[in-house]
């Protein structure tokens, strides 16, 4: 069946998007679904591991997410960095666009402006700060990127990060590993289930909506990704593997060959996983519940099949879940 925008669309209530995070993070609800048997089951991400197979290996993405978002005159302008070319020369999405004209110097606060030197077709400023991007007064003005469905609260800056983030370089949060604890990944080690690490920043293509009604016409962003000697030791040597998030199962299925072996590598990859792709690399998922019409959605219904993503979802709009980045999570198996 060949499937179109409208296919992945749904009405989700405004009041399950959440707006902040389950505390603490492992409370959050959990919905298991079986391929297998196709049955639907209702618990808490701290039970996780009543579920994981003994032999898994989950591949988490240690992604931490960048303060790109730079609001000044009380949010009246902003600069969101998308790209950083040299100490001061940044890529921008601006806010209003209308004062941003090319050549114009604006003043943005104190002893901070920037010069318009280029506008992209698609509206992307490249932009002159009269200081280095790293200097300690830009500081004030750096804001955590939240997605917009969520309210900026600079307060909830630490919840936006998984506990084993460490490579900078995300504008959005691998969200999947959010439900993770120091305690649970513990408890889970404990009773032999391995983790490993990959590296995948996610950028702001992550947000950008899928305007053709024709997938075949969708161009994918791109996104950089690592994988390293080690961890492709342990991919090598893993029986069953388990991606936390649609990121991870990018650079999976991106670097496995049809035999399911990881070599050594860091590129780019624009994969764009639709129903009727294969697996090569991953055996279960664990995810978010995903904006409709997003490529994420279409991810997961490649992994469970459209019909069953149709069903899943709908039971956990009937039962109250939690939806997209501070929401609740699923493990397909």
């Amino acid at each position: 069946m060949k499937f179109t925008l409208s296919d992945f669309d749904y009405n989700l209530p405004e009041e399950l998007i959440a707006q902040s995070p389950a505390q603490p993070r492992d409370h959050a609800r959990l919905l298991v679904y079986n391929r297998a048997d196709k049955t639907i089951t209702d618990d808490h991400f701290y039970n996780i591991g009543d579920y994981l197979p003994d032999d898994t290996t989950m591949v988490v993405n240690n992604s931490k997410v960048e303060k790109c978002r730079l609001l000044f005159d009380d949010g009246k302008k902003e600069l969101f960095v998308t790209s950083v070319s040299n100490n001061n020369t940044i890529e921008a999405m601006v806010r209003p666009g209308k004062k941003f004209k090319q050549g114009k110097e604006l003043q943005l606060a104190e002893g901070i402006s920037a010069k318009v030197i280029n506008i992209a077709e698609d509206g992307l400023r490249t932009l002159v700060l009269s200081c280095d991007i790293d200097n300690p007064k830009l500081e004030p003005y750096k804001h955590t990127p939240f997605p917009p469905y969520i309210e900026q609260d600079e307060s909830l800056s630490e919840e936006y990060q998984t506990v084993y983030a460490k490579d900078l370089g995300s504008k959005a949060a691998p969200t999947a590993g959010l439900h993770f604890t120091d305690e649970l990944l513990a408890k889970l080690k404990d009773v032999g289930i391995k983790k490993t690490e990959v590296t995948l920043h996610v950028g702001l293509g992550t947000f950008a909506p899928v305007k053709t009604e024709n997938l075949d016409e969708h161009n994918m962003h791109s996104e950089w990704f690592q994988l390293t000697e080690s961890t492709c030791e342990e991919l090598n040597a893993a029986r069953h593997i388990t991606a936390v998030g649609t990121t991870s199962i990018r650079v999976l299925e991106t670097a496995s060959n049809s035999e399911r072996e990881f070599t050594p590598e860091s590129r780019e990859t624009d994969i764009f996983i639709t129903p009727g792709y294969s697996f090569k690399a991953v055996d279960a998922l664990i995810t978010n519940f995903h904006l409709p019409k997003s490529t994420l959605l279409m991810l997961v219904a490649a992994f469970m099949g459209f019909d069953e993503m149709k069903r899943v979802y709908e039971h956990a709009i009937s039962e109250e879940y939690s939806f997209y980045s501070f929401g609740d999570a699923m493990l397909i198996l």
